[in-house]
């Protein structure tokens, strides 16, 4: 048996674990980082190609104040 197992193993008979303790003890706490830092946004190629989609919409609200995507070839001429 791995070192892995068995610790899972001894962690199972000892106590009871919530399924949130499982996955920190499995794959440690989690790194949270800087939480002041600034977002880094990368412009990839994805991200390029994400924005170019995006691009054939129009966001649409409704009466009730529901919103929705349209893209702009289905709207009439005049909206566009």
């Amino acid at each position: 048996m791995g070192i892995v197992a068995l610790a899972l193993r001894k962690a199972a008979l000892g106590q009871h674990l919530h399924p949130s303790s499982w996955a920190r003890f499995l794959f440690g706490p989690a790194s949270r980082g800087d939480t002041a830092a600034p977002v880094v946004h990368k412009h990839d190629d994805y991200e390029h190609a994400s924005e170019a989609d995006l691009a054939g919409f129009v966001v649409e609200t409704d009466a009730q104040g529901h919103r929705y995507a349209v893209r702009k070839e289905d709207l009439p001429k005049e909206e566009v």
